[in-house]
């Protein structure tokens, strides 16, 4: 089943975000600074778009229930090494 990830931003580099599935659903609370936004990104996306495709990768690694429910986005990087370069590969073809 695939998951519905909903993602606002509700300040200055920072989002929630709800993981649906099914009937269950977590919630996150994310924040993002510029400089990784920009490194990661390289502007090719929205800052939301970024976060909602950060959720993607850890979904595609371990269940929601697993994500921290408060973190930053540079965290991944110090669980999966790949998470940039990862982004970066997948933002290429945006």
């Amino acid at each position: 089943m695939n998951a519905k990830i909903q993602v606002k931003q509700i300040g200055e580099g920072e989002f929630r975000v709800r993981v649906i599935e099914g009937t269950s659903a977590t919630s996150h609370r994310v924040t993002m600074k510029t400089a990784d936004y920009e490194r990661i990104s390289g502007g090719k996306v929205e800052p939301t778009e970024l976060v909602k495709r950060a959720f993607e990768f850890l979904l595609a690694r371990e269940p929601k229930e697993s994500i921290l429910a408060k973190f930053d986005l540079s965290i991944i990087g110090k669980y999966f090494a790949e998470f940039e370069r990862e982004m970066k590969r997948n933002l290429a073809g945006t």
